[in-house]
């Protein structure tokens, strides 16, 4: 950790809500490891242990504390920018993939072997990947228990456990108690018939921001913003189904309501609505780092909680990153439209709310149609081909060991470019360091008295942003999207910060 045990210690006497997710404390003379902001009266120091992660934690052989509920702190960022390998290994785990695969197709995956891909997470987690994933099902369990009122088959099924003796046995063993006597304790759980989970973020969150963007590029009949909650159609595979995401500030969290057969799938909506609503960030940090320009300055003090806006599905960004080329939002948002009415797969019972469509799966990307749909053929091929590619190649759009190799995998495939490469990274596979030089909104909110940088110069000037080059791009677009007074205004202000 990168956190002094002093510093730790203080913040756990203080209950600080900075500290949130960002390490845990070990109490040795309970056995019990606890959040920074706990409400139980602060142990002595001598008896504390901080770690990075709650795996570390349970690894050590601490359990979690049932009054703080560790499952309900913010996604720790502990590994963001110490191993790439670990963070793609982590993000696959969090997926699901050691809830059905093995260790050893997952070290393959990362492009390691098994024992060097265990060295890694030790070093860098505190713990080896399978209790890393043993956590996380235990943790998403007991959040099933308190916030829903599942059967206890279907939290063992949904949070990741091949069988519920599985589960009972792990549970048994890391709380000293069965999942049934949680279950009684947590009389508030409402009923539904879909799966409602808050998911938790780290203080400040632009809500308003997150919400304006996916709305200006939100598809009629596949996704909407209404009354303040995000809700679209979703598809895992032949599986599909729907979800709403609202904002709860009084809990730091996103409220959201999830509707779908297959429960086995539920660790992976989860991770990908986390990224699609960059719950992970740390607001803090970046903003720190990123302030240090005093031309970002004050659109960072005006902006905090600002987002990257992430995407559902891989495939469906790339889509709409090819048909976006070099046009506005709404035409860009015209073309995916009429795509998605034409190839979309329709809801076999469309909701009252208006929902209608899926996004079409690759295999439904027939050149002919596209073309007729009245879009430049040079796109209409370009969609075609990353469809026949997706499909001879599932994993084409995962993120690879960092971002220049994902980036140069990706312009390799015809009718995409830098612009596109860095926009698909940027939000479909979260890469905080992506970053759109040639883009001509970035150019101008940069512009000064000499006129807007090329993409050479902008380049230049983002170097001093990394590795958070992409919260910047969100930045700036968002300054860009001020009317003239404003930006005179911050153009003005900004000789005024310190150096």
């Amino acid at each position: 950790m990168d956190i002094s045990a002093n510093d730790c210690y203080q913040a756990v006497v203080a209950r600080d809500e900075r500290y949130d997710g960002r390490f845990f404390t070990c109490v040795t003379s309970t056995g019990i490891y606890c959040r920074p902001v706990c409400p139980a009266r602060a142990p002595r120091f001598a008896n504390c242990r901080f770690v990075a992660t709650a795996a570390a934690a349970q690894e050590a052989g601490f359990r979690p504390c049932l009054r703080c509920r560790p499952e309900s702190s913010p996604s720790s960022a502990a590994w963001a920018g110490t191993s790439a390998v670990v963070s793609r290994a982590l993000a696959l785990i969090e997926a699901g993939a050691l809830d059905s695969g093995s260790l050893e197709s997952l070290a393959e995956r990362v492009g390691l072997g098994t024992r060097q891909l265990r060295r890694l997470f030790i070093k860098h987690l505190g713990a080896a990947p399978s209790t890393v994933a043993q956590t996380r099902r235990l943790l998403l369990a007991k959040q099933l228990l308190h916030q829903t009122r599942l059967p206890m088959s279907d939290v063992a099924l949904a949070s990741g456990f091949a069988s519920i003796r599985r589960f009972n046995e792990a549970f048994s063993q890391l709380y000293g108690r069965s999942p049934s006597s949680l279950r009684r304790e947590s009389t508030n759980a409402p009923e539904h018939s879909d799966i409602v989970l808050l998911l938790p973020y780290r203080p400040p969150y632009d809500w308003d921001a997150m919400l304006d963007f996916l709305q200006r590029r939100a598809i009629p009949g596949m996704e909407q913003v209404v009354a303040g909650v995000y809700q679209r159609t979703i598809r895992i595979g032949t599986d599909v189904g729907a979800v709403s995401v609202e904002h709860v500030p009084a809990r730091n969290a996103l409220r959201v309501r999830i509707g779908f057969s297959r429960l086995q799938s539920l660790p992976l909506i989860i991770d990908r609505l986390r990224r699609m609503f960059d719950l992970k960030a740390d607001p803090e940090v970046i903003q720190r780092a990123l302030s240090r320009d005093p031309a970002l300055a004050l659109m960072l003090a005006a902006r905090p909680g600002l987002r990257v806006a992430g995407a559902w599905d891989p495939f469906e960004v790339a889509v709409r990153a090819i048909l976006g080329q070099q046009v506005t939002v709404a035409a860009g948002v015209t073309l995916v439209s009429r795509l998605v009415a034409q190839l979309g797969e329709p809801m076999e019972a469309p909701t009252t709310s208006g929902l209608t469509r899926y996004f079409p799966a690759p295999d439904a990307f027939d050149p002919q149609q596209i073309v007729a749909l009245g879009m430049p053929r040079a796109r209409a091929t370009a969609v075609a081909n990353l469809a026949q590619a997706c499909l001879a190649e599932p994993g084409l759009l995962e993120r690879q060991r960092d971002l220049p190799h994902t980036l140069e995998r990706l312009c390799a495939l015809p009718g995409i470019g830098d612009w596109t490469a860095n926009y698909i990274a940027m939000r479909a596979m979260q890469e905080s360091d992506a970053f759109l030089a040639s883009d001509v909104a970035l150019q101008r909110a940069m512009a000064g008295d000499d006129g807007r940088p090329d993409a050479k110069q902008l380049l230049a000037l983002a170097e001093q942003w990394r590795p958070w080059r992409a919260y910047a791009v969100m930045h700036l677009w968002a300054a860009d999207g001020l009317n003239d007074g404003m930006r005179k205004s911050l153009k003005e202000n900004k000789d005024a910060l310190p150096a």
